[in-house]
């Protein structure tokens, strides 16, 4: 029987759980005791894993693993897992395909030309510099295993309780427009979608572009959203008079549009949710802004 592993359980991971829990049993990793329910609640077993010390109950999980999925961010001394649980990695006896979430991040700036997974990264951030270090220990570990990997570079995430809709409900959307900007989104839904199209393709990769059809102008994108809850969107304003924070002024450092066209090929896979617009449009149908998820474990 096959046996999901899934390392970190935030947003995309909870989807992912939730669509996978009919297929296979699914264990995921947690930080704090108190958020076991979070887990047992989308049908996963939950398996105590904070990153600092290493946890015979996950090395105990890693030898029935079949599907391992890491989606836990590194820190600056690496990917966690790898740092605690590296030779039991190595050992699994059954592990079959390894899983990545990383970031479109990793391709730096590109002045809104189009990207796709044969083009070089170059971070910019100490963050997608990161990210890129962990797929390459990945890549470096599933080699020496000889275990299919992919690397989901993943595009701004988006879904239910987290999206421009709830944000303008609560007043904290701003509609921020800097001439030519551009970023590409995925549904969480769609996150979901492809990880699932992963594993039932694992030769495919092992790079994949997990974003939408057309990247967009953020401010195109409030418009819609405002228009979808019969409402004026927010008042203009420029980069600068955004005061952003240091983060915040990073990601509109980096313009690019991503390409998913191989990656969607690859896989066989047709995107519930092709932009923006029908993403939008079915949270609004929900009254998602009504909704908040819980948070993560």
């Amino acid at each position: 029987m096959n046996a999901c592993l899934i390392i970190g359980m935030g947003y995309s991971a909870a989807a992912i759980t939730r669509s996978l829990v009919g297929e296979m049993p699914v264990s995921a990793t947690i930080r704090r005791r108190e958020n076991y329910h979070k887990v047992e609640t989308l049908g996963a077993r939950p398996i105590l894993f904070d990153g600092e010390s290493v946890s015979a109950e996950l090395a105990d999980a890693l030898a029935t693993t079949t599907h391992l999925l890491i989606s836990a961010p590194p820190g600056a001394s690496g990917d966690p897992l790898l740092l605690r649980h590296r030779p039991d990695v190595l050992a699994a006896p059954r592990l079959g395909w390894i899983g990545y979430l990383s970031t479109v991040g990793v391709y730096g700036n590109h002045d809104g030309r189009w990207v796709d997974e044969t083009t070089m990264p170059q971070p910019n951030s100490a963050r997608a510099r990161q990210r890129l270090g962990a797929e390459a220990d990945w890549q470096k570990l599933a080699q020496q295993r000889g275990t299919p990997v992919q690397i989901f570079r993943l595009g701004g995430i988006y879904g239910p309780g987290r999206n421009t809709l709830v944000a303008l409900a609560d007043a904290s959307q701003r509609r921020i427009v800097k001439p030519g900007q551009v970023f590409n989104r995925i549904h969480v839904q769609d996150i979901a979608g492809m990880v699932l199209a992963g594993m039932a393709h694992p030769q495919a990769g092992p790079v994949l572009n997990g974003v939408d059809d057309e990247p967009a102008a953020p401010q195109d994108v409030v418009v819609y959203a405002a228009g979808l809850m019969g409402r004026d969107p927010p008042p203009a304003i420029t980069l600068d008079e955004a005061d952003l924070s240091p983060m915040g002024r990073s990601f509109y450092a980096e313009n690019k549009r991503v390409s998913n066209r191989a990656t969607k090929a690859q896989l066989d896979y047709r995107l519930l949710y092709p932009t923006y617009r029908e993403g939008l449009a079915a949270l609004a149908a929900q009254r998602d802004w009504e909704k908040n998820p819980p948070p993560d474990a």
